[in-house]
């Protein structure tokens, strides 16, 4: 039980001589443990999630609607992380810490049995109010224990789970989604499942390792329970529009409700805080602090660059780079190596120097060039090219994590450091979930349009086209798929006109012969009888008798001439296209080619027709000849270049916000140790506060 003291009577440590550390080594490796177990399994999640998504979306019909699961799980752990850092300020870190990983725990065995991807988005949202306490508390709780210059000698055990989890994850998260059944159940379900051991083994190591010195409370401490739902009325709707907005019409009236009511709770919010003072979840006096403030808003900048661009890149990986789930997850390791190893090298410099206020300007100007070397990305761009950009962007990211936070966390003073801890985390998520909902947003909506554009590129489309035409390629097993999703609502109605002007022109041509044969059969034939070779009498007879011995020959020749002049054959009496024949099928596709491209880019051609529906499930692309997919390919890639233009652009602007923000010193001691060593310990050995 903790104990409710105040400064009356109590005797600061640090004026009675040299402080006493509150917690050994060998306690605090101990704390060290159970947090790590917390985060291996939160960064475990995200890893599969991400490896697998793809397969989810396709399994459960929409792709499309991947933005609903990944913002709805950032919603609510992004609104519960400033709660989370509110309460255990006051209750503690250990029962929030725990109280989270029980709910993780639940949320993942749920999202398992989601039968569509609006049901799992639901689930993904009660997990993600676990997940809120598992990104906060432990950057709150290392601040409790470790001075800011001790960390870097204790990082490497997080390094090491971080880089466990992003090995294992892709291997595991691939596996679930190549599996089609395991244990009765479907394989991507795994993905969720898994945590439920996983997570059993975390919470044990939790309760077992994570204990903490205690605080005193105070006796009446007061929840800002208005402030937090200030939150969710202020964030939910705003989230809402930027992934609905796009189907509602962003001028629509269910966008400006959205617009009115996210303004209305953002200003209900920022009032409710100031009047609760310092018991607000978010306290104002924070703000007040122009290393805070600034580190603040840098660190939604680079949260919304940085979430919304990367969750792109496995989409690309899988999807025009044709990996697996699995390879797509170990292809994103060059990222998560240049993150350990520029945040290490960043630990390691401010251990020794006890600066860190240029790493700000040196990450967000890195990132920025990583995201400005993913724009070259195109449809035929290796995958080693892509793996340099995501190295240059893992060198950035690894700069700016601790340091923004290390800024928000010297800011302030020691008994809010869970506060501003969750602060720091809390807005730096609401910028990575705005940027996430966004640019998702902007990707899905950029790309039916751009499927349409990439196949008036005559090159493009003359291949494709060709390829559609083929029986051998149509027909073929795996591209079926890819020609009922984008080619067969093309290629279908101009092979039926193509045989409609052709029968058009065989009846013509026929009637024509008819016509001549009839003429000159009639002719000859009074001819015959003016000469008396010939009875009057017998003259009809022998006219329909000559017809009927010439006109199949005629028709004959007149089917063959149309057949030549059109570059078809002739059969069963029919003209029609052999479209099996390389040189029929070249010289009709590049007739085709240029009405058809004129026709796409002047944005009336049929050609959209099946690109807008092609979004919401992508297994068509899996194995389907090239030429049928590039148009696919080519518009993925236009869309997912200007969601790095738009990273490149906001870390760029971060990069200027930079250099006005000016870090402040590195704390000598940890948050606990100022805490006790400036309103000492009770008789039980508990941290006294102020009253």
């Amino acid at each position: 039980m903790s104990t409710v003291s105040t400064r009356t009577g109590s005797v600061p440590v640090a004026q009675t001589g040299e402080s006493k550390p509150i917690m050994t080594h060998r306690q605090i490796l101990f704390v060290i443990y159970g947090l790590m177990a917390g985060m291996f399994l939160s960064s475990l999640d995200q890893t599969i999630v991400g490896t697998a998504i793809r397969t989810i979306g396709d399994d459960l019909q929409g792709l499309d609607q991947q933005a609903w699961v990944t913002t709805a799980y950032l919603i609510t752990s992004t609104i519960s992380v400033p709660i989370y850092g509110k309460l255990s300020d006051i209750f503690g870190r250990r029962p929030l810490f725990i109280f989270g990983i029980t709910v993780f725990i639940l949320g993942s065995v749920l999202s398992t049995f989601s039968t569509s991807m609006l049901m799992l988005a639901g689930f993904r949202a009660f997990q993600g109010i676990g997940a809120g306490a598992l990104m906060s508390l432990p950057l709150a709780i290392m601040a409790d224990i470790l001075a800011p210059r001790e960390r870097a000698k204790y990082q490497g055990y997080f390094f090491a789970v971080f880089g466990i989890s992003s090995l294992i994850g892709p291997l595991v998260g691939g596996i679930f989604a190549g599996a089609n059944e395991i244990l009765w159940l479907a394989g991507w379900r795994w993905v969720f499942l898994i945590n439920l051991p996983i997570g059993l083994i975390a919470l044990g190591m939790v309760i077992a390792f994570l204990h903490l010195p205690k605080v005193g409370t105070h006796a009446n401490p007061r929840i800002d329970w208005w402030g937090a739902t200030a939150v969710i009325v202020a964030l939910v709707p705003l989230l809402l529009v930027a992934e609905q907005g796009r189907e509602w019409g962003w001028g629509s009236a269910a966008s400006i409700t959205c617009y009115v009511v996210g303004v209305v709770g953002a200003i209900a919010f920022v009032l409710i805080e100031i009047a609760m003072k310092n018991d607000a979840i978010i306290p104002i006096r924070l703000f007040h602090s122009n290393a805070f403030s600034w580190a603040t808003i840098i660190g939604v900048l680079v949260g919304f660059g940085m979430f919304g661009a990367m969750m792109t890149i496995p989409l690309y990986m899988q999807i025009v780079a044709g990996l697996t789930p699995t390879e797509s997850g170990f292809a994103m390791l060059p990222m998560v190596v240049g993150l350990m190893a520029s945040s290490m090298a960043a630990g390691q410099i401010t251990a020794r120097t006890g600066k860190y206020g240029f790493f700000p300007r040196t990450g967000t100007l890195t990132t920025a060039l990583g995201f400005l070397l993913l724009t070259f990305v195109s449809a035929g761009t290796p995958v080693w090219f892509m793996m340099i950009g995501m190295f240059v962007v893992g060198l950035g990211l690894g700069q700016l994590m601790q340091s923004l936070t290390m800024a928000s966390q010297n800011a302030v003073e020691a008994p809010d450091m869970g506060v501003a801890t969750s602060a720091a985390t809390f807005f730096r998520q609401i910028g990575g979930t705005l940027g996430t909902a966004i640019m998702l947003s902007v990707l899905f909506t950029l790309l039916p349009t751009n499927i349409t554009h990439s196949m008036g590129d005559k090159p493009t489309l003359t291949a494709a086209l060709d390829a559609a035409l083929d029986p051998e390629v149509a027909g073929a097993e795996q591209n079926k798929a890819v020609m009922a999703q984008l080619w067969t609502p093309i290629v279908g109605p101009l092979q039926e006109n193509i045989q409609t002007q052709l029968d058009e022109g065989a009846t013509t041509a026929k009637a024509a012969a008819s016509d001549a044969v009839t003429a000159a059969v009639t002719d000859a034939v009074n001819q015959a009888v003016a000469a008396g070779q010939v009875p009057a009498s017998a003259a009809q007879t022998v006219i329909d008798q000559k017809i009927a011995e010439a006109l199949p020959d005629a028709e004959s020749e007149a089917l063959q001439a149309v057949a030549d002049k059109a570059h078809a054959s002739v059969a069963d009496g029919a003209v029609s296209v052999d479209w099996s024949d390389d040189a029929q099928r070249t010289y009709w596709v590049d007739k085709l080619v240029p009405d058809i491209a004129k026709e796409i880019n002047k944005g009336s051609s049929e050609a959209s027709s099946g690109s807008s529906d092609s979004v919401s499930d992508t297994s068509f692309l899996n194995g389907a000849d090239a030429a049928l997919t590039k148009p696919f390919m080519v518009g993925f890639t236009q869309a997912i270049d200007v969601i790095y233009w738009v990273g490149f652009g906001v870390l760029m602007l971060a990069f200027v916000l930079s250099w006005f923000f000016k870090a402040p010193p590195l704390r000598t001691r940890s948050a606990l140790q100022e805490r006790a060593d400036e309103a000492g310990l009770s008789e039980t050995g508990t941290i006294k506060v102020h009253s």
